[in-house]
């Protein structure tokens, strides 16, 4: 502050500013904070007030200018943000008055800690970063629609790409918890079209239906998927561990055949057998009937490792149920097998009143060559004999 202006001036223009700003008296107000800045009181509110002032009198060279000087001062104040988003929208850059609306949005501080004469500001900032995200998404539609029908199926990534960049479609990355092999396309659902042995699985679908209820009429033999390990730290953040709202009979574990459980499920084991299962010694092949209660959810949750896709074949499906890979939920059809990557968070759920039964096994990912799925399974054997 300079020598010769006194606090009490300082206070009387701040005032001064502040009060022609509400009376509508740009030029007034502008003269005061500018004599304050040349007076060598400058903060980002004195200069934000020249921003009002300059905006007021269709200086927006200078109104700009002032917002900046602001900004520098005070980096997250979301008025200063919401003047420069005005500022574009009157221009017509609406990419831009979208990125400062949102930014304004951001970086506002909590319901409970806003001033009262921010929040109607904000809500105004709300509304028109809405409005102009609809406008910019039914812009992108529009403009791409005749180009995207005429492609067909092959537009399928396109459309899927414009989802996530408009906010339609959340981004999902394989997040496997204990292994992660580089370069395998992030795809949620695979294309089992191209899986040559899925037509005849499918078809022994009554057989191997037929086998499981045969063992549901004589004892109840599921028990608990998600269980502890005496030599690992117990955790359970979904609440699932040893719950019997998702539950499993095995057929194989961990590499190892469960052999009083396969012997009950000879046509089961045939058609699986010819299906190119990871073999992992002491890991793979895990192939189970799953067993999901009436109204009963499994969490969202990732796997273990992208190696491997996980398949279901469903069995017995009462309405109501549904499964979430990312942003694709389907509903299983019974006889129709699909392939996922596990590692991608997913859930599932069963809202009906009777249980929902699948078959559950993993197969090598399509993309690792016969040399990589050596040297994986190589990999696994070595840490487990350590």
């Amino acid at each position: 502050m300079s020598a010769q202006v006194t606090q009490t001036q300082v206070n009387a223009l701040l005032q001064a500013g502040l009060s022609a700003l509400k009376q509508n008296k740009a030029s007034e107000a502008r003269q005061a904070f500018e004599k304050l800045i040349q007076y060598g009181v400058t903060n980002a509110s004195i200069w934000l007030g020249k921003a009002y002032a300059c905006r007021d009198l269709d200086d927006h060279a200078s109104m700009m200018e002032a917002i900046e000087k602001s900004l520098t001062l005070e980096p997250r104040n979301p008025r200063a943000f919401i003047l420069k988003a005005k500022h574009y929208e009157i221009s017509g850059d609406l990419p831009a008055a979208s990125a400062f609306y949102l930014k304004a949005l951001n970086v506002a501080p909590p319901p409970a800690q806003t001033p009262a004469d921010l929040k109607p500001e904000l809500e105004q900032a709300q509304r028109k970063y809405t409005d102009l995200t609809a406008n910019f998404e039914a812009h992108l539609e529009r403009e791409m629609a005749p180009s995207i029908a005429k492609a067909g199926d092959a537009a399928r990534r396109v459309k899927e790409s414009i989802d996530l960049m408009t906010g339609k479609k959340q981004t999902y990355l394989p997040q496997p918890k204990n292994y992660f092999f580089p370069e395998i396309p992030n795809i949620q659902f695979s294309d089992t079209s191209t899986f040559p042995w899925i037509t005849e699985l499918e078809s022994k679908t009554d057989e191997i239906r037929q086998e499981l209820l045969a063992v549901l009429e004589q004892s109840e033999v599921f028990s608990p998927y998600v269980t502890g390990h005496e030599n690992r730290p117990l955790s359970d953040p979904h609440g699932m561990l040893n719950n019997n709202d998702w539950s499993a009979l095995y057929l194989w574990k961990d590499g190892d055949i469960i052999s009083e459980n396969a012997a009950m499920f000879p046509k089961a084991m045939k058609a699986l057998a010819k299906i190119p299962i990871a073999q992992i010694d002491g890991r793979s092949p895990n192939i189970l009937f799953s067993k999901l209660r009436p109204h009963s959810q499994i969490p969202p949750h990732h796997g273990m490792i992208n190696t491997r896709l996980i398949c279901h074949l469903p069995l017995i499906v009462p309405e109501d149920c549904g499964f979430r890979v990312g942003n694709e939920t389907r509903e299983w059809k019974e006889g129709k097998v699909w392939a996922f990557d596990d590692t991608v968070e997913h859930e599932a759920w069963n809202n009906s009143t009777e249980n929902r039964y699948i078959l559950l096994f993993e197969v090598w990912r399509p993309e690792l060559t016969q040399t990589e799925k050596k040297l994986v399974a190589n990999l696994f054997e070595v840490i487990s004999a350590y």
